[in-house]
């Protein structure tokens, strides 16, 4: 390989550093002494592509085996932990003493006939090769983890949950089909923040300690491979950056880089916000793709490392899995383009397509996301409607986002309690300042609201009062046909959604419940199910079903391990608890590969 860095060049470059020289370089590394890898050809034993938290996970655990590391990101230091940052902080655990304080009856059992019945494994799982055989296995493996050491594992590194867990995703109607049969979703105290913040402390005291340098603004445009084993990287050096987390930086490039390790692990994310490859890999079940979205991740979240990778020999496995919310809401106030927030619903809230047609089971909030989308899709629309009321929104309605959510996000005890009395503000100001809310003192102004904001008048006032007059007779009585008003009854025998996440069973047209509000919701894009097909220790396989030597995936870039854990649909809080699972083992794998 032509000009290798050599140790030498890289303790040149940090002296630079310090003495405020070569921009290109110098401005971008850490001032820490250089290391001596494995090699003296070799930069380093590993070098980890992508700083979000799956990338933190195995970094830190190189570092705590002796590796030297170095952890490249196109990306400027503001951006540490990636997605994972702006996260609600929610985690899948099973049988947890959160659940058993909420008197939740969960066993593995439980939770493996959840997970199948939600995953639909069907690509060759019996089969080496094929797509869903290592994903099944990821699957198998990650439940053991997330009913045994996985809450012991965080709890010894501080994180701690609030107490009363979510119900999320509750699935299709059959015990054995999607869904979860009780509640998992634990939402971390400090919410995605905190979830980063011990493995960031970690890699920054082996960047202390010389073990782990920084690559920030290096973006990778070549995995190198010498004899089909994986050598090195190499890219190109954008030009310093400024920009907030979040906010998109710029592509100038201001030099090239060449490093060399015998190991590489790609945790680069999806293609969350690569509207093109969304589209392009977009399943005919789920319908036509939207004319219009908005994105739930950062510009930077755009793939370009999985084409990168397979070009290196990696197998990419299940492209057309993925996860996009219906509930987006778009932010008044962005921080990327097309920035969407996505409404987490209480069950409560009417929907109804753009012509005002109101859904049925599953298509229900909470329920079954990617039913809805294709729902939404098939209406030859790419939104739809909630009605709802004051009383509902007030407490059902969260929005996800460690930004959207001060109290939680900010330890902050006196704000949180504050919602038992109050709309919570983030809320609040969504209705205030939101292009995608009406609110109206009667439906007839409701609907003429809804035609306005969409300019296309679909929504009829006699047929949606025929539709809430007849789900408002069923409020009538505590038994009911209608499958929502059953699913509020049933959510409220919860003591977690009777204290914080359903509002009691009234009608959409009790004044004393109002104003009435409507809410626009979008297609909102966020996971890639799919990736890069990994075994269990994290290792790349090529088309033949073979490790590519040296060659590591982890969090979303390898679907969250195997090429896609979740199969087809997720049971939600299973994205960061995928990064922090594959990250630990492909870490772990790695250390152990590289041991001298």
């Amino acid at each position: 390989m032509e000009n290798p860095v050599s140790p030498t060049s890289l303790t040149r470059r940090r002296a630079l550093t310090v003495a405020g020289g070569v921009l290109a370089a110098a401005t971008l590394d850490q001032a820490v002494p250089a290391f001596a890898a494995g090699s003296a050809a070799e930069d380093a034993d590993a070098i980890v592509v992508g700083h979000g938290l799956a990338g933190l996970v195995a970094t830190a655990e190189l570092a705590a085996a002796g590796r030297k590391v170095l952890l490249l990101d196109q990306e400027p230091e503001s951006n540490i932990g990636g997605q994972a940052f702006w996260s609600f902080g929610g985690l899948f655990f099973v049988d947890s003493e959160e659940q058993r304080l909420m008197g939740i009856k969960d066993s593995h059992e439980l939770a493996w006939q959840d997970w199948l019945g939600t995953a639909g494994f069907d690509r060759g799982v019996g089969d080496p090769r094929g797509q869903d055989y290592w994903a099944h296995q990821w699957a198998e493996a990650y439940v053991d983890f997330a009913g045994g050491e996985k809450r012991s594992w965080l709890h010894g590194l501080g994180v701690r949950w609030f107490p009363i867990v979510g119900w999320a995703e509750r699935g299709g109607g059959l015990a054995d089909g999607h869904g979860n049969s009780v509640p998992r979703f634990h939402v971390t105290w400090g919410t995605g923040p905190a979830v980063v913040e011990p493995f960031e402390k970690k890699v920054r005291a082996a960047v202390a300690d010389g073990r782990v340098v920084f690559k920030h603004r290096h973006r990778v445009d070549e995995i190198v491979t010498s004899g089909g084993a994986v050598t090195g990287v190499r890219g190109a050096v954008l030009e310093p950056s400024n920009a907030q987390r979040g906010k998109a930086s710029s592509r100038t490039v201001v030099g090239d880089f060449e490093l060399r390790a015998p190991v590489v692990i790609v945790t680069s994310g999806g293609i969350g916000a690569n509207h093109d490859l969304v589209r392009q890999n977009w399943p005919d079940r789920l319908g036509t793709p939207p004319k219009r979205m908005i994105t739930g991740v950062p510009a930077y979240v755009d793939g370009r490392m999985l084409a990168i990778t397979e070009k290196a020999g990696g197998r990419i496995v299940n492209p057309d899995r993925m996860w996009h919310y219906t509930e987006g809401l778009k932010n008044y106030d962005p921080i990327w383009a097309d920035h969407g927030i996505r409404i987490l619903p209480g069950p409560s809230s009417m929907w109804f397509d753009a012509k005002g047609k109101r859904f049925s089971a599953p298509d229900l909030p909470g329920y079954d996301t990617l039913s809805t989308l294709k729902t939404i899709t098939d209406s030859g629309y790419d939104y739809s409607w909630f009605v709802t009321t004051q009383k509902i929104i007030a407490k059902e309605f969260a929005l996800s986002g460690s930004e959207q959510n001060p109290d939680l996000t900010n330890k902050d005890i006196l704000q949180l309690l504050s919602r038992i009395w109050q709309t919570p503000e983030p809320i609040e100001k969504f209705k205030k300042n939101g292009v995608d809310f009406v609110v109206a003192t009667t439906l007839s102004e409701l609907v003429r609201g809804m035609n306005k904001l969409t300019g296309d008048n679909l929504i009829d006032l006699a047929d949606l009062k025929r539709q809430i007059d007849a789900r408002d007779r069923e409020i009538d009585n505590p038994y009911t046909k209608d499958v929502q008003v059953m699913g509020i009854r049933n959510a409220l025998a919860y003591p977690g959604d009777t204290l914080s996440r359903t509002a009691s069973a009234h009608k959409i047209m009790d004044s004393g419940a109002g104003p009435l509000i409507a809410v626009r919701l979008n297609i909102l894009t966020r996971k890639t199910l799919g990736g890069l097909q990994t075994d269990l220790s994290g290792r790349v396989l090529g088309a033949d079903g073979e490790p590519v030597p040296g060659l590591y995936a982890a969090g979303e870039a390898a679907g969250f391990g195997g090429g896609g854990v979740h199969g087809y649909r997720s049971l939600e809080g299973t994205f960061l608890g995928g990064c922090l699972f594959s990250g630990r083992r492909t870490g772990r794998a790695a250390a152990d590969a590289t041991a001298t």
